[in-house]
């Protein structure tokens, strides 16, 4: 089957969390023999600002770690043309221009062949539902939503069946524990600071915490101000700037624990939905705690596969739990390494994605 996906970057994971997970799916297709073409904007804000901050350089853990992956570039609609001949799916991520989304509904619309689905892993639909909802979908064949409350948001735009749930997931050919356990010290934070909208719970559950019980911290992330800069140097906290999310497992690997810590839109509006870095760490066999979210969905299993803090005091408590339990460590790991590989791996979305495509493909049924 061939299979072409829209994305607003492979290349570049600069403040795009989609491009993780994106990667690992692609990748599967391409294992399970499917033809895979990835199309990106020659303009990606993603890569300019990734290109502008580290050179070329910055694009070689991808290369890396991907060697299958060659994503297209294109600078208008005429350059997409050759690559959607022959498509059997076409996968249109939110972060793409209005006007590349509306160009392939109205091709679908006038008799395309490929099913044509939209991708939406963000909060924009809740926290922007009119610019969200200014995309022309007509067309589309159905919603690819990355949690079952931002579905139920498409199914009353009146999407109904055709919004379906399409979680996040780990890339475990990639994301998985060290091959041989080295040194551990301290607790990391992988993470950016983005509009400021959780600096309130940075600092209850991942900055005071790590500083009260005794622990050194080390986060990596971009777009951090400095008023940020100044709050995380005041508890001590180093702040190690842009990590290639190719290179989280051996950053994992020398760290003792990590910490999840939500956007406030994941905690209330959109509850059920953690950040893709939960999935990526647990995979990593890195003992997690978390601080409060709603697993609306059971996705995981607190307090077997990960630590859940509800308060600051509370996440304190875990952290040194977890320092001076090497068992407590241990169990927490397996655990969350387990369920992964049972339920959220990216070989599990491609079975789910393939079963969405047959299902929409089947014709319906007349009374």
């Amino acid at each position: 089957m061939k299979i072409v996906y829209f994305t607003h970057s492979l290349l570049s994971c600069w403040n795009h969390g989609n491009a993780h997970f994106l990667r690992g799916v692609l990748r599967e297709l391409l294992h399970r023999g499917h033809d895979v073409v990835a199309l990106e904007p020659s303009d990606s804000w993603s890569l300019a600002n990734l290109l502008a901050e580290h050179g070329p350089g910055a694009l070689e853990s991808f290369h890396a770690a991907y060697p299958e992956l060659r994503p297209q570039t294109y600078s208008s609609i005429a350059d997409i043309e050759s690559s959607l001949d022959g498509a059997d799916l076409a996968l249109v991520h939110e972060w793409n221009t209005p006007e590349i989304v509306a160009e392939l509904g109205r091709r679908r619309r006038l008799g395309a062949r490929f099913t044509l689905l939209f991708h939406d892993t963000h909060h924009r639909a809740v926290s922007e539902p009119e610019a969200m909802r200014a995309y022309d979908l007509d067309g589309y064949d159905g919603i690819l939503a990355f949690g079952a409350t931002l579905a139920e948001t498409y199914r009353n735009w009146g999407w109904g069946d055709r919004a379906f749930i399409w979680h996040e997931s780990a890339d475990v050919r990639h994301f998985r524990p060290p091959a041989h356990e080295g040194h551990r010290s301290g607790a990391v934070w992988i993470g950016n600071w983005g509009d400021g909208e959780r600096a309130a719970e940075l600092e209850e559950f991942l900055l005071r915490p790590t500083r009260n019980a005794g622990l050194s911290l080390n986060i990596h992330g971009v777009r951090y101000p400095r008023v940020a800069q100044e709050l995380l140097a005041r508890y001590g906290a180093t702040l190690c700037d842009w990590l290639p999310n190719a290179r989280a497992p051996e950053v994992f690997a020398r760290h003792l624990l990590t910490l999840h810590v939500p956007r406030r839109f994941y905690t209330t509006t959109l509850p059920g939905i953690p950040t893709i870095r939960m999935f990526e760490a647990l995979a990593c066999g890195i003992p997690l705690i978390s601080a409060p979210w709603d697993d609306s969905e059971e996705l995981f299993r607190p307090g077997v596969d990960y630590l859940l803090a509800p308060t600051g005091e509370a996440a304190k408590r875990h952290l040194r739990d977890l320092v001076g339990d090497p068992e407590l460590r241990r169990r927490l790991a397996k655990n969350g390494l387990a369920t992964i590989r049972a339920r959220h791996s990216c070989a599990h979305r491609v079975d789910e994605l393939m079963a969405i495509h047959a299902g929409l493909r089947m014709p319906v049924a007349q009374e």
